[in-house]
């Protein structure tokens, strides 16, 4: 059987799930509104959510359950999102460490994450609904893993491997020996330059270092004639000449030697930390799966507590009845309570297809929008924005909205909506929700009327989906005469003087008018 209902590419873009159809933003689309994660995997599984929501009942049940104890205990779920907070991208981590490219900063990274590991396994004890303790016993806290880290790695690691300075004192006598004659290697060489000053008398002689020379003694030009037979010349500058000695040559040796072993040392145990954690990989994508499971439905659970959203009844009768449905995204851009909430009804028998007019800016394209996003939402296993939600078997969601053309294609905008109408007249079952909006507007009056009544009456007698059918040819609101499974319904609006005000109701019955005028001069 299949898992996930199928979501097309022009229903994605229509419904604006992941991005706005113009600007191509988060912002404004419905994972802006959903997306309240802490990590960046609990995002991407959110994300993922939403790209595929359940068909079978019994596993959107267990997220439904989950969300509601999780609003139930909220003190527990705000501390698990303070927990979930500092956690980095295991998974992303996960491939740096397979690809053996993570670096000592990226592995103090994932300790820190592993510390908060115990605290969230902790609050999810307290959990008895299924998908939550089924998370609570997949999230394996890595102890030994942390303890790793923790026992070989500084706390402030370098981002780079091959200069030392990774692993912790006392880990390695080795290492810690190499440190050791390094930081003698600085006083010897303090030493000599002491020596040095007193032998020549010059008092601003200093020792120096550059990568391409190693050492060197640098004396300026005021004292040149003050320097001894044994100094080898080595650099002109404008206001100094550089020299090395014997003596330096071989110190020089010593230390860099030192150095080198040292650096190389620490990046071979350093390889090797990383080897073994990479040899946990099953564990850590274990927790990682759970920890963006968490993170998913916290999110989810804030949301709803946040925007009064209720949990919604997935029936099998084939009934969709949503009571004051309000649109997720709408809601939060309008300023607070502005925002009409809507009913919308279909069943198998009388309630199939809504033929809904009504005035340009009324909301007919918020309100169609609006019933497929509470449907999908409560298919994502969400809560949804209405006052009580009742959403029967859906297979599939098409919409047919919004005129765009593909020229590179080679298809205009016309061709474009009558190739998505075919693929929903051949595509849609009696449990698809079907969104039309505006169908046949790219050719003439009489073409556009044919074709949308042809379309909408193919959509009644064959297909029998549930169809909301928006349309400004007020012939279409003759069907509902001929075929009792359609109705009308109509966004309201009233005419007050000469201007017009949208009550973005959704009432019974056709309009009266388009209203076209009143809202161009708008």
């Amino acid at each position: 059987a299949k898992k996930y209902m199928v979501i097309d590419s022009a229903a994605r873009r229509n419904l604006e799930l992941t991005e706005t159809m113009r600007e191509k933003n988060k912002k404004g689309s419905l994972l802006w509104v959903l997306d309240k994660t802490k990590t960046a995997m609990g995002a991407r599984r959110l994300r993922y959510f939403i790209e595929q929501p359940l068909i079978i009942p019994e596993e959107i049940i267990r997220r439904q359950d989950a969300i509601e104890e999780l609003n139930s205990r909220v003190f527990d779920r705000d501390e698990l999102r303070e927990y979930l907070d500092p956690v980095y991208d295991l998974e992303r981590l996960l491939a740096k460490i397979s690809y053996q490219s993570a670096t000592p900063r990226d592995l103090t990274a994932f300790k820190s994450s592993l510390a908060m590991l115990p605290h969230i396994k902790n609050l999810l004890k307290n959990f008895s609904s299924p998908l939550l303790k089924e998370t609570y016993e997949q999230l394996d806290c890595m102890d030994d893993v942390y303890d790793l880290i923790s026992n070989t790695i500084v706390d402030d690691a370098p981002v780079t491997i091959k200069e030392g300075g990774i692993i912790r004192p006392g880990y390695s006598e080795q290492i810690d020996r190499l440190r050791q004659s390094k930081t003698e290697g600085k006083t010897w060489l303090a030493d000599v330059e002491a020596r040095e000053r007193e032998a020549t008398g010059i008092k601003t002689l200093k020792i120096k270092y550059n990568k391409v020379f190693g050492y060197y003694i640098e004396v300026t030009n005021s004292f040149k004639d003050r320097v001894p037979e044994r100094y080898i010349r080595k650099q002109t500058l404008v206001n100094a000449e550089r020299y090395i000695t014997d003596e330096l040559k071989q110190l020089e040796d010593q230390i860099l030697g030192a150095e080198d072993k040292l650096f190389s040392l620490e990046y071979q145990i350093f390889s090797d930390i990383r080897e073994q954690i990479a040899a946990q990989v099953i564990r850590i994508k274990q927790s990682a799966a759970a920890i963006s499971m968490t993170d998913a439905l916290c999110s989810l659970a804030f949301v709803a507590g946040q925007n009064r959203y209720v949990r919604p009844h997935i029936n099998k009768s084939g009934v969709i009845d949503i009571k004051d449905g309000r649109h997720p995204v709408v809601e939060k851009v309008i300023e607070d309570g502005r925002f009409v909430p809507n009913d919308s009804y279909s069943d198998t028998l009388d309630n199939r297809v809504s033929i809904i007019t009504g005035p340009n800016m009324a909301g007919k394209s918020t309100y169609m929008r609006q019933t497929a996003l509470i449907v999908l939402l409560a298919y994502i296993g969400s809560f949804v924005p209405a006052q009580k939600a009742v959403i029967g078997p859906v297979d599939r969601i098409f919409t047919r909205i919004g005129a765009a053309d593909d020229l590179a294609g080679g298809r205009s905008t016309f061709m474009v909506e009558m190739t998505e109408a075919a693929a929903i007249l051949n595509g849609a079952t009696e449990q698809s929700l079907v969104l039309m909006d505006e169908i046949g507007r790219g050719t003439s009056t009489f073409d556009g009327l044919a074709l949308a009544w042809a379309i909408a009456q193919a959509l009644i007698e064959r297909n029998r989906c549930y169809t909301l059918f928006a349309t400004h040819y007020f012939e279409l609101t003759q069907l509902p005469e001929k075929y009792p499974s359609a109705e009308n319904v109509h966004l309201s609006a009233v005419e007050h003087k000469d201007r017009i005000v949208f009550l973005h109701a959704v009432e019974p019955g056709p309009a009266s008018r388009s209203y076209g005028l009143q809202v161009a001069r708008l």
